[in-house]
């Protein structure tokens, strides 16, 4: 009934793997224990050697809490059975980045940041791999705190990001790579843009403080719209600032797939991003949602008021 747990990596101040969680152990209290104990602490994790079904993810999942639907809902393609909270990303947008058509494309970011809850995490399974690219990035908030210029950093200590969810691509305001355009939008990502333009805009804080006393830098370029009070020039200019330096000081953990693998993130935590692949090779990947919620953040309509307590 033991599980196995290692470093994700020798050289990093985050993650883990796990190998042996099975159906036979895997509602075990105890493992069950010891698999969130390792989640608060280390943020991420990997497990491997996993059955590759909808049952086993489901049930690994509801290990971290109950299952939601994707803040997007109905505008998300259900996976192959149709079970709250379970929802596929089949990659056929194509983009064109440094001279190259790429799919699966999708610069870092903080999963479902344009609503006002944010969602505990998810658990992240391939069911197609591209034999070149594909990989998930994840980098670790706590991480980037302690390693951003300091100056910077303070500026930021008590600063707001406001987020949208139409600012995904054809309007991506922050963190464009060189030479970047859409080629190839679905009709169903065209339309969810569109329809995503009259939602209201959500804001949350650009550093928070955890229960457990670290610091967490929490800003990501993807669907940023600026900062609260400082939209124009001089906060745009401030906020790229911050989104170069996490790109210079971020030590991130590039995954890449095996069909045995599923894992998960600290939505509260981390921020992730896909390396894109040739867009020749189809990749496709499914994951569920866990319902949760940080309590910070707010929709720009509600104005500031006091954030509510949140638990790790």
């Amino acid at each position: 009934m033991s599980i196995k747990v290692t470093p994700l990596s020798d050289d990093l101040p985050f993650g883990a793997r796990i190998n042996g969680v099975t159906m036979a152990n895997v509602r075990d209290a105890e493992i069950r224990k010891q698999i969130n104990d390792v989640f608060t602490d280390r943020g991420m994790i990997i497990f491997e050697g996993m059955e590759p079904t909808n049952a086993m993810q489901i049930a690994l999942s509801e290990v971290f809490g109950p299952l939601e639907d994707h803040a997007i809902g109905e505008d998300m393609p259900l996976a192959d059975e149709d079970v709250r909270g379970m929802t596929d990303f089949d990659y056929l947008d194509i983009f064109e980045i440094g001279g190259e058509e790429v799919s699966g494309w999708v610069p870092w970011h903080i999963d479902a940041c344009y609503a006002k809850e944010l969602n505990r995490g998810g658990i992240l399974r391939a069911m197609v791999i591209s034999p070149e690219g594909g990989r998930t990035g994840f980098a670790d908030g706590i991480q980037l705190y302690n390693a951003i210029d300091p100056a910077l950093r303070d500026r930021f200590e008590t600063l707001n990001i406001i987020y949208h969810s139409h600012l995904m691509f054809t309007a991506l305001k922050f963190g464009r790579p060189p030479g970047f355009r859409a080629i190839k939008l679905r009709q169903m990502m065209v339309d969810m843009i569109e329809h995503a333009k009259q939602s209201p805009r959500t804001i949350h804080p650009a550093v928070w403080t955890r229960p457990t006393g670290e610091k967490v830098l929490h800003a990501a370029p993807w669907q940023a719209a600026g900062i609260e009070g400082m939209e124009g020039p001089e906060g745009d200019a401030l906020l790229e600032q911050l989104f170069a330096e996490i790109d210079a000081k971020a030590l991130p953990y590039w995954h890449s797939w095996k069909p045995t693998d599923m894992a998960i993130w600290d939505n509260w935590r981390f921020l992730h991003a896909a390396s894109g692949n040739p867009a020749k090779y189809p990749r496709r990947m499914q994951r569920t949602t866990i319902k949760g919620d940080y309590g910070l953040g707010r929709l720009e309509t509600e104005g500031s008021g006091e954030p509510v307590g949140i638990d790790v």
